[in-house]
């Protein structure tokens, strides 16, 4: 983790029709909930909490002060205005620094233009974007790293076993229901495609590709899975937009 994130807020009395006029006074509504606690109507800053969204994204935790109280606490939703691009409300969920949680974070890879593959024309493309791990909130890395330096022909890849974790942090196994069949292996997050190695030309061609004719389990490698709101976060939100 990098230097600690702070947000203060105060308490939000504000409530109904009448947050829009909190959002034309430049300050952005906002709710912390969480085991054990009831949810508070909180607003900020709008500079402060878009420059806290910016850092902590959905994978870091953030120290907030709220009046005298302070809370960990992580970003779990955020609604944006298309036009005006700034934020109009985020939830935000109370963590225990001594218990794990579970967080989406950014899949990087490093030695960009290093590699052998890319020196002689090759194209690395990177598939998988993010992935979910498990960590207490003051141990969830900013970004999972994998090295592509190795790489040299095409057809090469990298997987999520090739990252270097660190202790206490591991990804999150995610069960599909389907039933394995005589001879079948169980699949494991660390076997997930990260990046392959493409001829130029290749990669064009897969590119022209209609959509129809591609694998369903190429389609699948491209995107990471879903991430399904708990009831305790739909509880808050409902609360909330009854209220806004």
């Amino acid at each position: 983790m990098g230097d600690k994130i702070t947000l203060k807020v105060d308490e939000r009395t504000v409530r109904g029709k009448k947050v829009a006029g909190l959002r034309n006074e430049g300050l952005v509504p906002a709710v912390v909930y969480g085991p054990g606690m009831e949810p508070v109507a909180i607003q900020a800053e709008v500079n402060a909490i878009t420059k806290v969204y910016r850092t902590a994204g959905k994978h870091a935790p953030v120290h907030m002060t709220i009046g005298s109280k302070k809370r960990i606490a992580m970003i779990k939703d955020v609604e944006t205005d298309p036009v005006k691009r700034r934020i109009n409300h985020i939830s935000f969920h109370a963590v225990n620094q001594n218990e794990p949680v579970v967080a989406e974070v950014p899949v990087r890879l490093m030695g960009e233009g290093e590699s052998e593959a890319e020196k002689a024309g090759l194209i690395i493309l990177q598939t998988l974007d993010q992935v979910e791990v498990r960590a207490l909130p003051m141990d969830l890395p900013e970004a999972i790293e994998i090295s592509t330096v190795h790489l040299k022909e095409a057809g090469e890849k990298v997987i999520l076993a090739d990252a270097k974790m660190e202790d206490g942090v591991e990804f999150v196994e995610h069960d599909d229901g389907h039933a394995l069949e005589e001879g079948e292996e169980q699949h494991h997050v660390t076997e997930l495609q990260v990046a392959s190695v493409w001829e130029p030309g290749a990669l064009q061609a897969a590119n022209e590709e209609p959509e129809d004719d591609r694998d369903e389990s190429d389609v699948d490698s491209e995107h990471g899975e879903g991430e399904e709101d708990t009831a305790e976060s739909s509880e808050a939100k409902s609360e909330e937009k009854s209220d806004d």
